[in-house]
């Protein structure tokens, strides 16, 4: 067996694969997995799938019969150990051993363990996969008292879940607001708002100090602030990991992840990355990013995939994430590291309503509230390099389709 080996049922490596395939990739295709279900969706795991409005099985990304058409074999619950790139071999369970022509890994992230006393107890949790969700949402029906650590995506998405169900929620993150490194200060202030609207303790600038246990369990959280909090169940959200250790064992290019240019091929030019364990330059951020994003992981693996079919077709997408909370979807477009100037369209009171990043004179980023349209229109003028000025943007008046005609104008 030979052609092209996917490691990593992700988004990433799903996309590879079909990318390849529909690019003209006629070599055998075998994607590998140590995942037991057929590749699924993770956005709505800590969302409707904690709500009980979403099953396992409507999460399926492709069923069997997808697969077989695409002429594209999976292996599932099997673990890759080693890659021996110059024999062009991988080690998988026991002492299989499976060749390959072209490598395409796509082993996304995990989450960040917590480092303190009592985080190994019973009842402290991590969102990741399908089974942490499933595991998750039982707990949450017998549990009271949830605190969140961190006040991230996972966490905050966690929170809103989980107050929707009733619980008493409490959320620590040690930064001064919330999703610090993701938006600016004001929406930071809105999701503050939000939260506690919803009966959410949310605790600034405070961090963890230990976990204490009673018969084995989880049931308080300390932190150094000097609070004591009563916890049935303890959800831990503090970032993620990408999972490259079987490209450094391999003596890959790895800097928080394995590196990789604008075609998603690594330093070995037979083998690709793509997704969250892999680390890009990224133009609209002017540095190197390592992503976490369902758009980043798809976009990516689909250059991957053309490359890896010879054909070219660089990655280049603007970044997007979204995130839903409560009645409240928060959507970005771009990078907004670094700016220089804000502006505000739309009403926080209303709950509808984006901010606009600029640096440099140069709209860098938007964030939107519950405003789809400004996102759109937002994509497109991030992606082609023009810029409404600020007083624009801020003016609802104006129609961000002024500027678009331009770009259909010049063939953009």
């Amino acid at each position: 067996m030979s052609g092209l080996v996917v490691v990593g049922a992700s988004y990433a490596g799903i996309q590879a694969a079909l990318s390849a395939r529909d690019s003209g990739y006629a070599e055998r295709i075998t994607v590998v997995a140590d995942d037991h279900l057929l590749p699924y969706q993770r956005p709505p795991l800590s969302k409707d799938f904690l709500l009980d409005k979403v099953t396992q099985d409507n999460l399926v990304l492709r069923d069997d019969a997808f697969f077989k058409l695409k002429q594209i074999d999976l292996i599932l619950e099997t673990r890759v150990h080693a890659i021996d790139r110059h024999a062009r071999k991988l080690s998988i369970n026991g002492n299989t051993v499976l060749d390959f022509d072209k490598l395409f890994i796509g082993t996304g992230s995990h989450a960040r363990r917590l480092a303190l006393p009592g985080s190994n107890l019973d009842g402290v949790c991590y969102l990741r996969s399908i089974r942490d969700a499933a595991d998750l949402k039982e707990r949450l029906r017998h549990a009271a008292e949830i605190v969140v650590i961190g006040g991230g995506f996972i966490g905050l998405e966690v929170a809103a879940s989980a107050s929707k169900l009733g619980k008493k929620v409490t959320v620590i993150e040690s930064a001064p607001r919330l999703l610090e490194r993701s938006v600016s200060p004001l929406v930071s202030q809105f999701l503050l708002d939000l939260h506690t609207r919803h009966n959410v303790d949310v605790r600034l600038n405070d961090t963890v100090a230990g976990i204490e246990g009673q018969n084995g369990r989880a049931a308080f959280v300390t932190t150094q602030g000097g609070a004591c909090l009563r916890a049935d169940l303890v959800l831990v959200g503090i970032g993620g990991v990408a999972n490259d250790q079987l490209a450094r064992d391999a003596q890959l290019n790895c800097t928080n992840g394995i590196v990789v240019d604008d075609h998603g091929m690594t330093d070995d030019p037979g083998i690709f990355a793509a997704g969250d364990c892999a680390n890009h330059y990224n133009a609209y951020a002017g540095d190197w990013l390592r992503l976490e994003s369902v758009q980043n992981a798809q976009d990516q693996a689909k250059a991957a995939g053309l490359a890896i079919a010879g054909k070219t077709g660089p990655y280049d997408s603007v970044p997007r994430f979204w995130s839903d909370q409560y009645d409240a979807k928060l959507q970005t477009v771009g990078i907004s590291r670094n700016f220089d100037r804000q502006s505000v369209r739309g009403s926080l009171e209303s709950g509808q309503f984006s901010v606009f990043y600029y640096k440099q004179d140069r709209l860098c980023a938007v964030d939107s509230i519950n405003r789809a349209g400004d996102q759109m229109a937002a994509r497109r003028l991030i992606g082609s390099g023009i810029s409404p000025s600020p007083e624009q943007a801020a003016d609802l008046s104006f129609d961000f389709k002024s500027l678009l005609t331009t770009i259909n104008a010049v063939g953009a």
